[in-house]
C-alpha cells in the first residue's frame, strides 16, 4: 500500500484484535519464507509487502501440490513493478502477486508476464481483466476513498464532509490528510479518483484548492492513517484521511456494534490486485498452481481478514464485520488502465507542481 507500513499495520491494531481479525500475524512476512509441510520443488512468488495468507492454507497448498511456496516481499506495488521490469531478462521468481491496476498495463507492455499461462477465472472476475489478457489474473480488489472520524465530528458538533468538493470548503480547513501519489500506491489510487471525478483538465485545480485549504500530504498510508488521522492508531489531529472503504471495519466500538469512522463511498475508486506467471519462470506450472490456489474459495475467503481486500471469487464469504462496516461503492470511479499507463507520469508531475511537493 505504501513505502512504509502496509495493510498489515491496520490488521494488527487493537480494534481489529477486538473483532477477531488478528489472523494476519499468521501470514509470512519479511524476506523469503514458507510454511512447513513440503520439501518439493519451490514456487517463488514475488509479492508486495502486504501479502498474507494463513499458514494452514499455505501448508495445505504445499501438501496438495507437492510444491514448496517461497514468498519474497518486494515493496509496494510500484516498487514491485519496477523490480520486475528491471529483472525481466533474469526473473526473480516464478509468479508475481500484488501488481495493481495503476501499473497493470506496464507489466504487460514490458512483457514481464507470460501471457500464454492463463488460469480459469471465477465467474465475474473477467470484468477486471486488463488489455484482454486474462493471464494477468485479478485476485482481489479494494476501494480507496476518503474516511472520516465520525466520533470527532460528533464531539465537535460539526457535520462531516460528504463529497470531494466539501474538502475545499472553509469549514474543513486544516482537517484533511492526503497521501503522496509518488511514494504510495494508495495515494496514487486517490489521485486517479480525482482525475476520474474532475477530469484530466480539472483535477489539478482541485489539488491546488486542497493545498490552499491546509491539506497535509503524507508519504504513505501508515503516516496518514496510523499517525495523523484522529480515528487511527495514534489519535492524530486530522479527522479526515485517505484510506480504504474497508477501514471502518477496523475501528469498532468496544462492543462491536458500531464503527467510530465512516468511508465516503462517493469518493471511492477501485484498486484491483493481480497475479501472473513471470515470463521465463523456472517453474511455470508451479506458478499457475499458485494462482489457481489464490483464486480458490478458501484463500479468497481469507483475503478480507488477512489483506483487507475483497475477493473476486463469488464463492468466498465475508465476515459479518466486513459486510456491516466495510461496504463498497455501487459505482466506484474508474480510470481505464490504458489511460493510466499513457498519463500516469504526466499526472504525477502536474500534481507535484500543484501542491508544491
Amino acid at each position: 500500500m505504501n513505502t512504509h507500513l502496509t495493510r498489515r499495520a491496520l490488521l494488527g491494531s487493537t480494534a481489529l484484535s477486538a473483532v477477531g481479525l488478528a489472523l494476519a500475524a499468521c501470514g509470512p512476512s519479511g524476506g523469503n519464507s514458507s510454511a512447513s509441510g513440503s520439501s518439493g520443488p519451490a514456487v517463488t512468488v514475488i509479492t508486495h509487502d502486504s501479502f498474507s495468507v494463513p499458514d494452514d492454507l499455505i501448508a495445505a497448498f504445499q501438501k496438495d501440490t507437492g510444491y514448496t511456496l517461497q514468498i519474497t516481499p518486494s515493496g509496494n506495488s510500484g516498487e514491485l513493478v519496477n523490480k520486475l521490469v528491471l529483472t525481466k531478462d533474469a526473473p526473480l521468481g516464478d509468479a508475481v502477486f500484488g501488481v495493481d491496476n495503476s501499473f497493470a498495463s506496464r507489466v504487460l507492455t514490458e512483457k514481464v508476464i507470460d501471457t500464454t499461462a492463463a488460469v480459469d477465472l471465477p465467474q465475474g472476475a473477467d470484468q477486471y481483466v486488463v488489455d484482454n489478457t486474462p493471464a494477468l489474473a485479478p485476485i482481489d480488489f479494494g476501494e480507496v476513498c476518503v474516511n472520516v472520524d465520525t466520533a470527532w465530528f460528533t464531539e465537535h458538533g460539526q457535520t462531516p464532509p460528504a463529497a470531494f468538493e466539501d474538502l475545499t470548503k472553509p469549514e474543513y480547513k486544516n482537517l484533511f490528510v492526503a497521501i503522496n501519489p509518488s511514494t504510495s500506491s494508495t495515494g496514487l489510487a486517490f489521485l486517479l479518483a480525482t482525475v476520474g471525478h474532475f477530469g484530466a483538465d480539472g483535477f489539478v485545480q482541485y489539488w491546488k484548492d486542497l493545498a490552499a485549504n491546509g491539506a497535509k500530504i503524507d508519504a504513505g498510508w501508515s503516516d496518514a492513517y496510523q499517525t495523523d488521522f484522529s480515528g487511527g492508531g495514534e489519535g492524530g489531529a486530522y479527522p479526515i484521511v485517505v484510506s480504504y472503504a474497508s477501514s471502518p471495519a477496523a475501528t469498532l466500538t468496544a462492543d462491536g456494534s458500531a464503527s467510530t469512522t465512516a468511508a465516503l463511498l462517493t469518493t471511492s475508486t477501485r484498486q484491483v490486485e493481480y497475479a501472473g506467471v513471470l515470463a521465463g519462470a523456472a517453474n511455470p506450472e508451479g506458478a499457475r498452481a499458485f494462482i489457481t490456489w489464490m483464486l480458490s474459495a478458501a484463500v479468497q475467503t481469507s483475503i478480507p481478514e488477512n489483506m483487507y481486500m475483497y475477493p473476486v471469487n463469488p464463492e468466498a464469504t465475508l465476515s459479518e464485520t466486513m459486510r456491516k462496516f466495510g461496504a463498497v461503492s455501487d459505482k466506484p470511479i474508474v480510470v481505464p488502465a490504458d489511460q493510466i499507463a499513457a498519463n500516469r507520469e504526466a499526472w504525477l508531475a502536474v500534481w507535484s507542481e500543484a501542491v508544491g511537493a
